[in-house]
């Protein structure tokens, strides 16, 4: 399993995105996390083809809500691809998709399977992580059902075995709203991932390294 799970992007650590992946080539880019602001959604997913186009990759749109109910279509288009690019947003919302389109259980098999990197930023690190309580201080789950028309869920993936916090000290969470989750994760003595903007973390078979 490769994972390069992030605060914003490819932080401080782009090289060893390009390292996990080999030559950059095709990349699938999941933006289903915006979902609930469609006024938002293009402008989102064109401010993340860009530097994905700089660093030399072939950036495609994979749009989850194409694969509601077809859970074995998605998994032989995720296979196509050598890099999953997971954007960040509602966590909550990503999540929904997840479920819907079946990629929770189709992106599990692909990565026990060594098929591709799974790089996600935000949202699409803290999807990963075993449970999502703390982050509706920032992410709204009353977007899920008007969005995606079913309830809120608060597992994630359990991919990784602790919870991401994103965005500390970052200017891109003006409310400081990682910095508190983060202080009280801490207070309560439970294991976690903080980022800031410049880290990473990055699992690679059993071998799991911050990058700071």
């Amino acid at each position: 399993m490769r994972l390069f799970l992030s605060s914003y992007r490819f932080g401080a650590h782009r090289d060893r995105l390009l390292d996990m992946v080999g030559a950059p080539g095709r990349v699938a880019v999941i933006p289903n996390a915006c979902d609930a602001w469609p006024a938002m959604w293009q402008g989102a997913v064109t401010s993340d083809l860009g530097p994905l186009r700089a660093m030399g990759f072939r950036p495609e749109v994979l749009d989850l809500r194409d694969y509601i109910g077809e859970p074995d279509s998605l998994a032989r288009r995720m296979a196509e691809f050598p890099l999953l690019w997971v954007r960040g947003g509602n966590t909550f919302v990503l999540r929904a998709q997840f479920a819907r389109s079946g990629a929770d259980l189709v992106l599990p098999r692909l990565l026990a399977e060594d098929a591709l990197v799974y790089a996600g930023y935000s949202a699409g690190a803290c999807l990963l992580t075993p449970d999502l309580h703390g982050l509706e201080t920032s992410d709204d789950p009353g977007e899920v059902e008007p969005t995606c028309g079913v309830a809120p869920r608060w597992d994630g993936l359990g991919l990784v075995d602790r919870p991401i916090v994103p965005h500390l000290d970052s200017p891109t969470d003006p409310d400081g709203f990682g910095d508190r989750l983060a202080a009280d994760l801490r207070a309560r003595g439970v294991p976690h991932w903080g980022l800031t903007d410049d880290e990473v973390v990055v699992v690679d078979g059993d071998k799991v390294e911050v990058l700071r």
